[in-house]
């Protein structure tokens, strides 16, 4: 075996500690790194990752009698990744922060870091996988697996990927979750986070209220025709596709169409006036030179592939077209682009092309 030195994410759940306790069992150097992401109020308290992340990785290092470091990694965070969240948001885009984290943070200042330590990879505990297409690395899925991650993990530079190592790549929740009661870790059983972990609370409109740099005031709904329907709260509570809490009476079922940040309006409709037939994506991150004809796409993360086809314009943006029109194409989320279990690449969503 070709002994490797490596770095692994821990946030103290069971994927990251069942990815550490596989390599150590492999026989490789390992050390576990866990990235303090605290987030104060107003009131100067801490909000998120403090001593429970902090102190479960531990017990996983110490259980595997590997080296633990933590690095505070709080204000890159802010600066990253919430500021982005907060400008996305007063622009009445809908941002899907933990595509940014991955690139920036997790692939980014923490493999840096590894590398400034000497070790050879960064491990995490995503369920993804790395495989060779035409002699280069390209992100790669299990078909089918609902735990599938690889749609936050589209933009990670290719050229980093050889530097990465995802050991849980052939294994579904449910067996990691045995292995690691069969190891004894004491995480096995622990849930997992279904929020943004620097909202943990879910709610994303107070959390937004607490920085002076947000700003969102109420305007008009209007339809397509630009006739005025009623007065919303303010763009950032609204997202491409939403019908319910627009608090506003209507004879039939309405949905929200776009976002017209320039005056302030959120536009609604019947759900027939909300599909798309195409979309421009920005930001675009191709892992294959070119881009394949027979292809599938995910415009979000918990859905099914769409047959579509895509090509990257001389303006260094891509279009993506369907097969079907697709509802809610809703700007700022991801696009993800697919060839069988190989992940093309992708893009943040400009608009949708109707």
């Amino acid at each position: 075996m070709n002994k490797k030195r490596v770095m692994v994410a821990m946030s103290g759940g069971v994927d990251s500690s069942v990815a550490a306790y596989l390599l150590c069992r492999q026989g490789h150097d390992v050390a576990g790194v866990t990235m303090c992401l605290e987030i104060a109020d107003k009131s100067g308290v801490p909000k998120h990752c403090g001593t429970d992340a902090v102190g479960d990785a531990r017990k996983i290092c110490d259980i595997l009698q590997i080296p633990h470091h933590v690095l505070d990694f709080s204000a890159k965070l802010f600066s990253d990744v919430i500021q982005d969240f907060i400008d996305q948001y007063t622009e009445g885009r809908t941002p899907n922060p933990c595509v940014r984290c991955n690139r920036l943070l997790k692939f980014g200042s923490l493999l840096d870091y590894a590398q400034s330590c000497g070790f050879d990879f960064i491990a995490t505990g995503h369920y993804a996988g790395i495989a060779l297409h035409e002699g280069k690395p390209v992100l790669c899925r299990r078909i089918d697996d609902p735990k599938d991650q690889t749609y936050f993990l589209y933009s990670i530079p290719s050229s980093k990927l050889d530097k990465i190592l995802f050991p849980l790549s052939e294994l579904d929740k449910q067996q990691v979750r045995e292995i690691a009661q069969d190891a004894g870790l004491p995480v096995a059983s622990k849930p997992e986070s279904q929020e943004i972990c620097f909202v943990p609370d879910n709610n994303y409109r107070a959390f937004l209220r607490k920085y002076e740099s947000f700003n969102s005031k109420p305007g008009d709904f209007v339809n397509l025709r630009g006739e005025i329907l009623g007065t919303h709260r303010g763009i950032s509570d609204y997202t491409v596709g939403q019908r319910k809490g627009l608090g506003i009476a209507s004879g039939k079922p309405l949905y929200v169409l776009c976002i017209d940040k320039e005056h302030n309006r959120v536009v609604l409709g019947d759900k027939d006036e909300l599909g798309a037939e195409a979309l421009i994506a920005t930001d675009v991150n191709l892992f294959m030179d070119g881009i394949p004809e027979q292809i599938t796409a995910k415009i979000r993360y918990s859905q099914h592939d769409i047959p579509c086809k895509a090509k990257v314009g001389t303006d260094k943006k891509l279009e993506v077209r369907f097969e079907k029109a697709q509802d809610a194409v809703t700007p700022g989320q991801s696009v993800v682009l697919y060839k069988r279990e190989l992940v093309v690449g992708g893009g943040i969503i400009e608009k949708a092309v109707r």
